[in-house]
């Protein structure tokens, strides 16, 4: 740091040293009654110029020990400005170690994910290379399929997370009629595991995004139809409160233990049913919680081991005011 550059930082202090004088030296020319000499005026300007070079100084050495002492904690601020600077640079530490951990943790949780999608992709792969050199059957064909594709599609979803809010068309649709194509979609699964399905609800309204919704419920009734053994039976049903709207999917499968229910949507959480019952990414039911989240929605679960599972999608009762601004406008 330059002596120059510091003065320029000081001159706060030396115009108002020079306003003092001017005024002093102002009102001495006014008073020339006053008795007081010149020479007397000057003397004195003189000792308070070398009392200002000596504080400049002193400022100017303490300063720039402060500056060389900067990275050390136990170094002091020369100014409360400095004091209010230094804390305002250790927030922002602070806010960017936060950041950077977010990031990392969410960089892993992408490494992990990516390791289990292509191991678990690898599964229906295997079995189309045997199919392949066997007789083909048509049904174990469109299952490895239909595998393939429900992972596919936890893939692009995952990856559309972060950029939720550039993909997304809110509107009023038919969660059954959704739960119903859905249905239809996994009819040949139902067939062969002899599981009926249930419907007791003819419609429920709701504001979401019905190609998003369409994935949440599909990861829901994927995870039931998983779990429930065969000859059981799946119950889709619907239900208002005055707060809210439900979709309720609830299987006779083998259920989710106590311990395990409070972690099923978290990442990459498989639990007891999910190691010893089926392989599970654990990532199905998490990018479901996530994508309700964002939709203003959000998932729960109950469940009694060897008993049922039921699972329900809250949907606000409340109308969208963005929504009836956009109809209004259309």
């Amino acid at each position: 740091m330059t002596f120059l550059r510091f003065l320029d930082y000081e001159k706060p202090y030396i115009y108002l040293y020079l306003a003092g004088f001017l005024i002093t030296a102002a009102v001495f020319f006014a008073d020339s009654d006053s008795g007081l000499a010149w020479g007397t005026y000057i003397y004195a300007f003189t000792l308070s110029s070398i009392a200002l070079l000596g504080y400049l100084w002193f400022r100017y050495r303490q300063t720039v020990h402060t500056v060389r002492q900067m990275d050390s904690e136990e170094s002091d601020p020369a100014s409360l400005e400095g004091e209010f600077a230094r804390q305002h640079i250790e927030e922002l530490k602070k806010q960017h170690i936060r950041e950077m951990n977010r990031i990392q943790g969410r960089q892993q949780e992408h490494d992990d994910f990516i390791v289990s999608w292509f191991h678990e992709i690898k599964t229906p792969i295997a079995v189309l290379r045997l199919l392949q050199q066997t007789e083909i059957d048509a049904d174990s064909l469109r299952e490895e399929l239909a595998k393939i594709e429900h992972y596919v599609d936890q893939a692009l979803y995952y990856a559309k997370l972060d950029s939720f809010s550039q993909d997304y068309d809110i509107q009023s649709c038919d969660v059954i009629r959704i739960a119903r194509e859905i249905v239809k979609a996994h009819a040949k699964t139902f067939f062969s595991k002899r599981i009926r399905v249930e419907l007791k609800a003819e419609s429920l309204e709701v504001q979401s995004d019905p190609k998003w919704l369409q994935f949440i419920v599909n990861q829901v009734l994927t995870n039931s139809l998983k779990y429930t053994e065969p000859g059981g039976r799946i119950t889709i049903s619907a239900m208002e409160t005055p707060q809210e709207k439900q979709l309720i999917i609830r299987d006779s499968g083998i259920g989710i233990s106590s311990k395990d229910l409070p972690r099923i949507f978290n990442r990459g959480f498989t639990g007891e049913t999910g190691r010893t019952h089926t392989k599970s990414t654990g990532m199905g039911l998490y990018l479901a919680q996530q994508l309700s989240n964002k939709l203003g929605h959000y998932l729960t679960c109950t469940s009694e081991v060897g008993v049922y599972t039921a699972f329900i999608v809250h949907f606000p009762k409340d109308d969208d005011p963005y929504l009836r601004i956009q109809q209004r406008t259309q």
